[in-house]
Formats: C-alpha cells, structure tokens, sequence
C-alpha cells in the first residue's frame, strides 16, 4: 500500500520579534498562503494542512482555501503542534513545514521525503546545504551538521564542525561543511512519541531539539539540497525577501 504523506504547516500569530508574521503580506499574498501554495506544489504530499491556535490565522487560511486544524494553545514547540494534528491523521510519513519559509521549495520536500519513502527503517529525515561563506561557518545562529557515509546524523552543532586542527584558516582547510535545513519529516508512530523521549545534556547545551532523537539512539537521515532556506523573523526579513522575488521574478 503506498505511503500517505501529511504535510503541515504550524503557524502561530504571537511572535516576539514579529507578531502575525504568517500573516504579513509579501508581493499580494500573506506569507503563510505562499508557503501553503508551495507545499501544495510537492509530487509525495497526499495532503497540506494549517496548524494553528489562533482564529485569525485560521480564517485568513480558510479565505485562500487551505484547511485548517485547531490545536491547544500550550504547545511548547512547532513539533508538537505538528504531532497533534498527525495524532488525528490517516498518514504513515508526517512533513512539518516552516510556516515562515515563503520561498520554500517543492523539491526540497519532496527530497527530504523521499528518504523515508526509500528507507523504511528510517525514523526521521531531514536536510542539509553546502555552506559557501565562512561567516556561516562561524556563526552560532547557523546550525552545522555532520553526517555518516550512510548519510545519517553524526551530530548538529552551533560551533564549526568538523574542527580544523591542522590548517591555519577555514580557507585553507578545504573542508566541505553544511548547514542544516529545519525541514523535517517522520514517521508517524516515532513524531507521537517524540516529545516523550527524554531531553538530554546536548540538547540542553545547543538548544537543538534535533539533538533529542541522536541523544535516544534514533537515527536522522540528512539529504543534501541547494535549497537556501529563508525564513521571515522580523520585518527586516521580510523586506530582504520582498527584494529578492522583485529581482528575481519568481514565481507567486
């Protein structure tokens, strides 16, 4: 029987540096219906759905026909939104899509997927993009990844990983490193179990809830993209992003 694909998009209208971000207007539509739109546009998603715990979103959503789910208030993260909204879905494979990407890219999704369409021993799959500037590397709000030969996890890091002992500069090094892409998708059994799994010293040190999963002997299977992953935290961000689709012309 072939595998059904829940997407989600958890979308919150409170944010600190940016309140009803979801709904911000970017080139005639709010972010969140891009990110809806371009979700729709993957080949493995059976279904899209809305996330979220708040009326206002949930009516601008219901206006440009995407369906919605309602969930509690108290959720502590995106995931667990995600989780319970699969807790009611029919679906063996869950999606959880940035609601603040609105440059997300099909193919992305669709890669990401497909390592738990290929592997049915993977529990959780995620991504990865070469990184091109060394700022990246060192910068501790870019999150690096390094992964196995199978292509599995070894460990996410805010610090630059791997360590260059022997080589004076990044430059010099010639070392590839990737940044990871929040882009996640599970099986389902595991994402409804995932909160419940105990939260480790690692986790606790990077702020990564990715870690959780290495830190509980789950593998993460990472694919590399060329998807440059974009999200819109301030009106900065948005500003930034508004440029790039005038510039661009890309598609809206």
């Amino acid at each position: 029987m072939p595998s059904k694909v829940l997407g989600v998009i958890p979308a919150r209208f409170a944010s600190s540096r940016f309140p009803g971000k979801a709904l911000a207007s970017l080139a005639g539509k709010s972010i969140l219906q891009h990110v809806y739109e371009r979700a729709c546009q993957s080949r493995y998603l059976s279904k899209v759905l809305i996330a979220t715990d708040d009326e206002r979103i949930r009516s601008a959503a219901a206006a440009f026909g995407a369906p919605v789910r309602m969930t509690r208030a108290d959720h502590i993260s995106g995931t667990d939104r995600v989780a319970e909204v699969a807790s009611a879905e029919e679906c063996s494979i869950v999606v959880n899509i940035q609601g603040d990407e609105p440059l997300i890219d099909p193919a992305a999704i669709d890669a990401a997927t497909l390592s738990l369409l290929d592997d049915q021993t993977v529990p959780m799959g995620t991504l990865k993009k070469r990184i091109e500037r060394e700022e990246e590397i060192l910068s501790p709000h870019v999150v690096k990844v390094v992964v196995s030969r199978e292509g599995n996890a070894i460990y996410f890091s805010r610090s630059p990983i791997p360590y260059t002992r022997d080589a004076a500069s990044l430059a010099e090094a010639g070392t590839a490193y990737f940044k990871h892409i929040g882009l996640y998708v599970y099986r389902r059994d595991f994402l409804l179990s995932y909160s419940s799994l105990p939260v480790g010293p690692l986790e606790l040190a990077e702020r990564l809830e990715q870690l959780r999963a290495l830190e509980n002997g789950y593998p993460i299977r990472v694919v590399e993209t060329e998807y440059e992953s974009l999200g819109v935290d301030t009106p900065e961000d948005l500003a930034k992003v508004a440029a790039l689709f005038a510039h661009t012309h890309l598609p809206i």
